[in-house]
This record gives structure tokens, sequence and C-alpha cells, in this order.
């Protein structure tokens, strides 16, 4: 992994020029008074750097005549490590990150000022950490009032995203291997909930099972927080309560995903409590499946990543006029979105270091964002009847039979130079098959 934590550096600094950038690690989280969540680093820190430690800082300077990557870190202090864990310290972050240079963070504005004094431009991504945003600006603001004396200096600040985030939205293939070991266990994770869904069990059992194989395959944990939603709590979006007990007749919509190696998987399936679906239930279940799987079809370089959803909802709006929930031509329907009280999301985001991962939807405005090789993006369209769902205007009342389905479906997907292929195959979607159990 050094190597390729080199390589990523190596094709960001390529686009720098005489430029130097500034990336700062992730802060420790309180969760209430002195308890800290555990720490989870930043996903642009971490592609870069491979260091997973608070208080950090990356420094790489393409222009410098010895140091191009530079660490400023938590120096080694027993007293502190014996209650928070073991540091890297300050001559290992060279040994075993690579980094040209080391040094205490609280060595930092003394040391920045060489690195960034001849540079032309300074990268650098406004955080929550007003402090450190506060010594960053005072560093460029120094320079920049010895420009006219010097003639040179940083002169710009801008957000590094415009120059990283197109490199993270195409995998490599360490990374699409990390991908991979999280999607495995997140399907095992997935059939262990299917064997599960029958009436008694709550949901929270299933969560609990499916969190213990992340962790015990060898995972970070969650993803995300895992939705378990039976019966009208899967027309919840983010619905993480998990308190439920399912009932013979639910449906169970399970979203849930294994962070492996800070990579994550994230499929979603909705499963027939009991074993078979209801006649409304599969009605919906099917149109949702139809729409994904046109969707996917959609998956392949050159075509735009918004026709992943704009296929989507045209089967889906097509769908809901057979079933007498919208009236109306599709194109004015979907025009003037009368389909979101049953669909209100959309039907993909890239996927990788981050469950919604960075890179840009759109290449302008108007543009769509083109897919090519090495792309990770989530497939999940959805109809959701909610018990008290409130209708578009001038459109018809749901009947009571309807009301309290809820149904997604998600595939991750990767584009493949000729295609596109299904990283969650293993777990079934097709309706009889899941209610072959």
């Amino acid at each position: 992994m050094k190597d390729e934590y080199r390589q990523r550096r190596e094709r960001l600094m390529a686009n720098m020029a005489k430029s130097t950038a500034i990336f700062r690690s992730a802060s420790l989280a309180v969760m209430h008074r002195d308890v800290e969540h555990p720490f989870r680093q930043d996903s642009d820190f971490f592609y870069l750097t491979g260091f997973n430690e608070p208080e950090a800082v990356a420094v790489l300077a393409p222009h410098h005549e010895e140091h191009r990557f530079i660490l400023f870190v938590q120096p080694k202090e027993w007293e502190k490590e014996v209650w928070s864990g073991y540091r890297v310290g300050v001559e290992d972050a060279k040994a075993i990150y690579g980094a040209d240079e080391a040094y205490p963070i609280a060595e930092l504005e003394e040391k920045l000022p060489q690195y960034l004094s001849k540079a032309d431009r300074l990268y650098y991504h406004f955080g929550i950490d007003e402090l450190f945003n506060q010594t960053i600006l005072k560093q460029w603001q120094s320079l920049l009032r010895q420009y006219a004396k010097k003639g040179f200096g940083p002169t710009a600040l801008e957000d590094p995203m415009t120059l990283l985030h197109p490199l993270r939205l195409v995998k490599s293939e360490t990374e699409l291997e990390l991908m991979r070991k999280a999607i495995a266990i997140s399907v095992e994770a997935h059939h262990l909930a299917w064997d599960m869904a029958k009436p008694g069990i709550y949901e929270y059992e299933i969560q609990a099972e499916m969190e213990y194989l992340f962790r015990r395959r060898g995972g970070v944990g969650p993803a995300y927080p895992s939705i378990v939603a039976s019966g009208a709590n899967a027309c919840v979006l983010h619905y993480i309560e998990n308190s439920r007990a399912l009932e013979a007749g639910d449906l169970l919509l399970i979203d849930a995903g294994c962070s492996y190696g800070y990579y994550n998987g994230d499929i979603t399936r909705t499963y027939p409590v009991g074993g078979k679906y209801g006649m409304e239930q599969r009605v919906i279940y099917e149109i949702v499946l139809e729409a994904q799987r046109q969707a996917i079809a959609q998956i392949k370089p050159g075509n735009p990543f918004s026709a992943v959803h704009d296929t989507a909802v045209q089967v889906l709006v097509e769908g809901m006029i057979e079933l007498g929930f919208l009236v109306g031509e599709p194109e004015e329907l979907i025009k003037e979105e009368k389909y979101k009280p049953y669909y209100m999301h959309r039907t993909s985001h890239w996927l990788g270091l981050d469950v919604h991962d960075v890179g840009a939807y759109k290449q302008n405005e108007e543009e769509s964002q083109v897919l090519q090789p090495g792309q990770v993006l989530t497939v999940e369209p959805g109809m959701y009847i909610a018990p008290l769902v409130k209708p578009a205007e001038e459109q018809p009342e749901v009947p009571p039979q309807w009301r309290g389905i809820g149904v997604r479906i998600e595939d991750d997907v990767l584009v493949t130079e000729n295609g596109y292929e299904v990283l969650t195959a293993g777990i079934p979607k097709m309706p009889e098959e899941l209610e072959s159990k």
C-alpha cells in the first residue's frame, strides 16, 4: 500500500504545478462529555497518506527542492499513549508512510512557511476546525503582504477538491480489491438477514447479527447506520430505530453494508417476511425491479450519469400511472415531479472511501458527468407508499391496500471498459428467488 499512496500523491502533484496543498486530518469527536467516538480518518487525508491518527497535517509541495511530502504528527508521549493508544511518532512517520520530512504538529506554524513561500498557489479545504482554518488564512495573508517586496508567493487560495476528487472517482485495482471484500462481507450479511426474516424476530436482532458478522469478517463495522425496516417503517428512508418485531405479511427493507479497509459496500434488499410477497407488495416490487434493471442497463463508458436516474424515474412513473397513483402524461408528470410523494430520492451516488463518495455529478450547469471505467455507483430505485402519504396536487388518493408498502432495491455497480459489472450480484433480488426460503 505504501506505493499505492505514493502514486496517488504523484498523480495529484502532477496537476499542481508550482503550488502547495495542505490537508488536515480528522479530529476526535466527542460522543458525550469526555467520551470519544471511535476515530475515523478524513477520507481525503487517508487517500493520500494512509495515516490513521488525529491531529496531523499533510503538505504536498512538488516545487520544493528537498521535501515534496511532509507530515506533521503527534510525537511519541508515553503518558498520553497509555490512555489513548500508541502513536506512530515523527521518525516512523517518515519510515512507514514515506514522508520526505516529518515534524511534531506543534511546529506547524514555524515550519510551514518554507513550503508555502515559493508556491504561486495554495490549495486548502476549509473544514469544520475553525481554529485551523484561521491558522492557514493567517499564513497565506502574511505571505500575500510580502508579495510586493519579494515578487513571489501564493497569490491564490483554492480548494483542492477540484484536483483530488476526480482522481478519487476512478478506482484503482487496489481500491477495487478492498471494495470487493467489503461487498462480499455485506452480501454474506444479507444472506444471514434473509434467513432471519421471520415473524417474531426484532429488527434490532437482525441488525446485531449483521454488524457482528461485519466485524467477525475483519471489517471496520457498518459503513453507515444500518436500516432494518419492517412494515410501514420501510417508507421512512433513513429509519434507524430498528425496534419493531417483524410480523407475518410484512416486507422487510434492509439497507446495510460493511466498511472494510475504509472502503464500503452499500446494499438494499426488500424481503418478504414469512417467505411470500402479498399481491400488492409483489406488484410494487416488480415495478421497482424493472426500474433498476433498465437503469443498470444505462451504465457504460460515455453514457451520462443522469441517464441512470432518468431511466428509473421513467419506469417508476409509468408503473404509478398503471396503478392509478398518477394521472397524466409521463413526460409532464416527470417534468413537474408529481411522482415525488412516492419516490423522493435520487437513484444513484458514487461509492468508495465515503458511502456517498466524492466526485461531481455534473460537468457544468447543463451537462451530466460522463461515466468512465473504474467508477463505482449505486443503483437504488424505490417506491414508498407511506400510511399518511399526501398525493401531489390534482392527483388521486391512494387506496388503502397499497399504503404502508415500501420497496427499495440497491446494487453496487462498477463501470467497466465495455459496460458494467454488478458487484453485489451475490445476493438474489428476483422475487421468486427471495420467496424460495
